[in-house]
Formats: C-alpha cells, sequence, structure tokens
C-alpha cells in the first residue's frame, strides 16, 4: 500500500482523492499522536491552528478537519485565509501544540493538499507521519460533554504575523517600486501589505482570490505577467509567490527572471559579508544549478547538498544549526526568522539587499552564472519503477559519458504526481536539450 503521507503532507483531488472524510480521519489521528501530552492533561485540551489558501476546496476541508479536531476533544484556532509560514509561525505564536496547513501550494485549483506542522511550527518527520498514518487505524477518540473541543476564531492572526514579517524583514525600503505577483493565492492580502509597510511602493497582481484562480496563469510558475509589469511600471523588481506562499522568485529591472539559486546566493553573500551565515555553510538541493556551487566556492562558502524538498534542507538546517537554505524552486529557509520557508519574507530580505546596496537585482544576481539547465517532466504509470529499468539505467550512463564531467543528469520522481522529472546541465543549452529529451524518451517508454 502507498504511502499516505508524500513530500510535504497529503495531497490530491479534492473531493476525489483527498475527500472530507479522509480530512475527518487524519485531524482525529493527528490529535491522537502530535496532541499526546495535552490529552494526558486533565487540565487543557490540545490547541490547534488551522489556516487554508483560497482555493474552492479549502472549505471543505477546513469544516471537515476542524469537525475531526473537535470530535477529537482539540480546539481548532481558525486562522482563515493565510500563507503557510504564517500558520507555521502562529503554531508557536499561539502556543499550540500543532498546525494544520490546507493548500496544495503551486498545483492547480482542483487539488488541494493538508499539510501539519509540530510544536513550535515545525515540519513533521516521516516517523511522525506515518505515526499518524497508523493512529487512523485506531479506534477515533470521541470525548463528551464539555471535553468536546470547541472552535476559536482569531481575528488578530494576519496582525500578529504581518508583525512578525516586519521585525524580521525591516522597514528600509522606502524608495523602492516593486511589483508583486500573488498568484490569486493566500498572499493577495499579505504580502502587498508587508512590501508597503517596509516602505516600498506596491502594485499588486494577481491578487483577487475567486476560490477557482488560484496559479492560474500566475504566480511563481507562471512569470511571464510579472515580467511584463515590471517593464511596464518601470519597477526596481518583481516577486511572484506561488498560492500558498512559502516560494518567492524574482524578475529584474530588465524583466530577467531571478531563480531560488540567485536569490540563495546573493542572500548567503550578504550574511557572509556580515558574519551572520553559521560556519559558512548555505544548505541547498540537488536541484540546485551548478553554478551556485562554483559561485558559493569562489566564495569561500560550503555548499551542502540534500534530496529534493523543503523539509530535508530543514532537517540539514536543523542538525548543523545552520542559518540559510533552500531550494531552486523559490523556497528559501532562514532558521532565525522561521522554522518554514517563507516567500513574502524572502521577498522582503531580497528587496531589503538591493534597497541597501543601492545595486540593480540584475547586478546582485550575476554573482552566480547559471549552467544550461533543461527539466522535462515525463509522465509515467509507476514512477517508482523507472529507477530500476535496466533500459533507464543504461541511457543514464550514457548520458553521463557524453557530459564528460562537465555537467550531470538526475533523474527522480515527483513528490505529488504520477511523473518522473529528467534534469540534465550541460555547457550548452542545445547539449542539455538533447540529452535531456533522449533519456525522457527511455523513461516515457518504461
Amino acid at each position: 500500500m502507498a504511502r499516505l503521507f508524500g513530500t510535504d503532507g497529503v495531497r490530491g483531488r479534492a473531493n476525489d482523492e483527498l475527500t472530507a472524510e479522509l480530512a475527518l480521519g487524519l485531524a482525529s489521528a493527528a490529535v491522537r499522536v502530535l496532541g499526546a501530552h495535552a490529552l494526558d492533561d486533565e487540565h487543557r485540551r490540545p490547541r490547534v491552528v488551522v489556516g487554508r489558501d483560497p482555493r474552492a476546496s479549502g472549505e471543505l476541508l477546513e469544516a471537515a478537519l476542524c469537525a475531526g479536531l473537535a470530535a477529537a476533544g482539540a480546539d481548532a484556532i481558525r486562522v482563515g485565509v493565510v500563507p503557510t509560514p504564517a500558520v507555521a509561525f502562529l503554531t508557536a505564536d499561539y502556543g499550540a501544540d500543532f498546525g494544520v496547513m490546507i493548500s496544495a501550494s503551486h498545483n492547480p485549483m482542483p487539488d488541494n493538499g493538508i499539510k501539519f506542522f509540530g510544536t513550535g511550527g515545525h515540519k513533521l518527520d516521516d516517523a511522525t507521519e506515518d505515526a499518524i498514518e497508523a493512529a487512523m487505524e485506531a479506534p477515533p477518540i470521541r470525548p463528551v460533554g464539555a471535553d468536546i473541543g470547541r472552535l476559536i476564531e482569531a481575528p488578530d492572526a494576519v496582525h500578529r504575523y504581518l508583525e512578525h514579517l516586519a521585525a524580521s524583514g525591516g522597514d528600509d525600503l522606502a524608495g523602492l517600486t516593486l511589483v508583486v505577483d500573488c498568484a490569486n493565492g493566500a498572499a493577495s492580502q499579505v504580502g502587498p501589505q508587508a512590501y508597503a509597510a517596509a516602505g516600498a511602493k506596491v502594485i499588486a497582481i494577481h491578487a483577487e482570490p475567486d476560490g477557482l484562480n488560484i496559479n492560474d496563469g500566475c504566480g511563481s510558475t507562471h512569470l511571464g505577467n510579472l515580467q511584463a509589469a515590471v517593464l511596464e511600471h518601470g519597477a526596481d523588481l518583481g516577486l511572484a509567490h506561488d498560492g500558498d506562499a512559502d516560494r518567492c522568485l524574482a524578475v529584474d529591472s530588465t524583466g530577467a527572471v531571478v531563480d531560488g539559486d540567485q536569490i540563495m546566493a546573493i542572500l548567503a553573500l550578504s550574511m557572509h559579508e556580515r558574519g551572520l551565515l553559521k560556519d559558512n555553510v548555505l544548505v541547498a538541493t540537488v536541484m540546485s544549478n551548478l553554478g551556485l556551487h562554483l559561485a558559493m566556492r569562489e566564495a569561500g562558502i560550503e555548499l551542502k547538498v540534500t534530496g529534493v524538498g523543503d523539509r530535508y534542507v530543514l532537517e540539514e538546517l536543523r542538525a548543523g544549526e545552520y542559518s540559510l537554505g533552500g531550494e531552486q524552486s523559490g523556497h528559501i529557509v532562514i532558521p532565525s526568522a522561521g522554522t518554514t520557508g517563507d516567500g513574502v519574507l524572502t521577498g522582503l530580505l531580497l528587496a531589503r539587499r538591493v534597497a541597501q546596496t543601492g545595486q540593480r537585482l540584475a547586478d546582485l544576481a550575476a554573482a552566480m552564472t547559471i549552467l544550461p539547465q533543461v527539466l522535462i517532466n515525463v509522465p509515467v504509470s509507476d514512477k517508482h519503477a523507472v529507477a530500476q529499468a535496466e533500459t533507464v539505467r543504461a541511457a543514464v550512463a550514457e548520458a553521463e559519458a557524453q557530459l564528460h564531467g562537465d555537467g550531470r543528469i538526475l533523474l527522480r520522481p515527483s513528490g505529488t504526481e504520477q511523473l518522473v522529472r529528467v534534469m540534465v546541465e550541460a555547457t550548452t543549452a542545445e547539449a542539455a536539450q538533447s540529452i535531456a529529451e533522449r533519456v525522457a524518451q527511455v523513461v516515457a517508454a518504461v
């Protein structure tokens, strides 16, 4: 039987794979595992922060989760539509036992997801997720009378989160004009407010969520509109978030994209200069461009590499007590300011670097040279069987021989879809494209 939890919580097509019944069961099981200490204390009930992005199915799943939490004896603190990192922050700020975010991040509207944060707002490890999954098979906890959980509204949630962003991201963006693409998602309210509060002139686009338009041709996975808006308004930079705003990608004043690797390079060099980069270490995943490796090596910064997924970056950051890590996709984690990737905070810090140095974002991003990289998503019937296929192994070996050590090839299964991602880096775009297409054809034939 396939594991219920993927790389970032439980995801699926809402009301089909991810049903109200499943949400109810997950809530009850999570109270049993994550609320165990409170359940053992006769003087209090478990307290759980519940937030969501604005997709329509979030209303259904929120109702089911809150019902499951209350039925298991936990109080649900409803914080409404907020970014995923806000739920992580508020879990700690409210002193809750755990938090739940309802979002499928950058996925299209029909999908949704449920992700949990433990005490203090930290993502769960595999063992804890497995324990929740196992607890779904146990008889449900069903208190009665005064022990039934309650629903608690949290009208101050957004204000608390904005104050946190101001304290962590600074307020020195006066004179900057920036465009922010909110992906019609969870940052549609707090993103523009946070950047304006820091002093920037803000032009918000795709900031009118209707429950159906999240990530629809906008946000961090569709940067064309942001590029056009930056040029139209003569902005200093543009920032793009995904549906739950744990990502940030950027566009410089010329309209060129600045990806997560470049953002990490800019922030790492800034922290290195100020003596804030613990052990001179940056943590990134295997997907990061070789150009980042070369730029960090030249600056005297060690790059530690993890598997794909911000949870693995987080684990390495916590293990070494490091200061900065992230992914090419725009998940950037700064442990001193938060327990998970925060797209709005990343945007604030990036804009702050532009303001403080007086340099264009394009000049700051030039600290690293991006090697040509091609990524092809290949639909497959069994993503876990691909790596074992002899034809695929042979194709990868042939590709590595062709690269002669001047590039690399990486195959990995998607954490949320039946896809295998074929990534190739080479000294020329033509070579990367050719090799990636050839390997992708072999993968597709498995």
